[in-house]
C-alpha cells in the first residue's frame, strides 16, 4: 500500500500511441510547469505503440524519478489509456494533457489552482486559436450538439487539457470516449465545473491518431446514454447510524 505521506499531490497522466518523437520535449516542458506546484508525478501510457515511444520515455526516466511508464499490449484508445493512468496514480488531483504537444503544460498550474475549491471536480481546458479549418468545423459541430443535449456549460470537452478530482472520476462510468463526457458526468456527481482558455498548438512531431469518425459519429450513441444518465440521476441519501 502507498505510504499516504509520501504520494504526491498531483499526477500527470499523458496517453501516448506512436509519439517518439514528441515524449523529451513534452516531459522537459511538463518538468518546468509542475516543479513549482510541488510533489508530482508523471504517468505516460503508452497505448500499444509500435515506435520507440516507451524506450523514449524509459530513457528519460533515468534522470526523473517521478516519471513512470504503464504499457498497453495493444492499443484500446485514448479513453482507456486515461483509465489505465488514473488507476496507476497516486495523486489525489489528476492532469490529463494529449502526448503530441498541441497541449502546452504551461496551462497546468492555472487547471490545478480551482481544484483548491472542494465544491469543484473539475477544471477543463477549452482551446482557442484551433490550428487547421477541418479540425475547427469538426469541433464546432461535436461540441454544438453536444452542448444542446447535455447542457453541460462547456465550449470544448475534446480538449486533452483538464485537471480533475480522482475519487470522482473513479465513480462515473466507464465506456470508450469518457473524456469527451466529463463535464456532463462530474456535474452529475454534484459538483462544479471550472473552465480555463488554453492556446492550441502545432504537434511538435507526426500525425494525429484521430480523425473525423473519431471526433465526431462515433459519439453519437454516447451522447445519447449520458442524456440517460443524467435523467435517471436520483438524490444520494445522506445516511447515519442512531445509536
Amino acid at each position: 500500500m502507498t505510504d499516504p505521506a509520501s504520494a504526491p499531490r498531483i499526477s500527470v497522466v499523458v496517453p501516448v500511441k506512436n509519439e517518439a518523437p514528441n515524449v523529451l520535449p513534452l516531459v522537459e516542458e511538463i518538468e518546468r510547469a509542475c516543479t513549482p506546484l510541488g510533489a508530482f508525478e508523471l504517468i505516460y501510457v503508452d497505448d500499444g505503440s509500435t515506435d520507440d515511444t516507451a524506450d523514449v520515455v524509459l530513457k528519460a526516466r533515468q534522470t526523473r524519478p517521478w516519471l513512470r511508464l504503464v504499457k498497453h499490449e495493444a492499443s484500446c484508445g485514448q479513453s482507456a489509456a486515461v483509465r489505465t493512468g488514473v488507476h496507476a496514480a497516486r495523486g489525489g488531483i489528476i492532469v490529463t494533457l494529449d502526448g503530441d504537444g498541441q497541449n502546452d503544460p504551461a496551462f497546468i498550474p492555472k487547471l490545478v489552482a480551482p481544484l483548491d475549491d472542494p465544491a469543484t471536480g473539475l477544471v477543463a481546458g477549452q482551446r482557442v486559436g484551433r490550428k487547421g479549418a477541418a479540425k475547427r468545423w469538426q469541433s464546432r459541430i461535436a461540441n454544438g450538439v453536444r452542448g444542446r443535449v447535455l447542457k453541460d456549460g462547456t465550449r470544448d470537452t475534446g480538449c486533452g487539457l483538464k485537471a480533475f478530482r480522482r475519487d470522482i472520476y473513479l465513480r462515473l462510468p466507464y465506456f470508450d470516449a469518457l473524456h469527451r463526457f466529463m463535464p456532463a458526468l462530474v456535474k452529475r456527481e454534484g459538483y462544479a465545473i471550472a473552465h480555463v482558455d488554453v492556446v492550441d498548438r502545432h504537434r511538435h512531431a507526426g500525425q494525429s491518431k484521430y480523425g473525423l469518425f473519431d471526433r465526431l459519429w462515433v459519439g453519437i450513441l454516447d451522447l445519447a446514454g449520458v442524456w440517460w444518465l443524467i435523467r435517471r440521476r436520483r438524490r444520494v441519501p445522506v445516511a447515519q447510524e442512531i445509536l
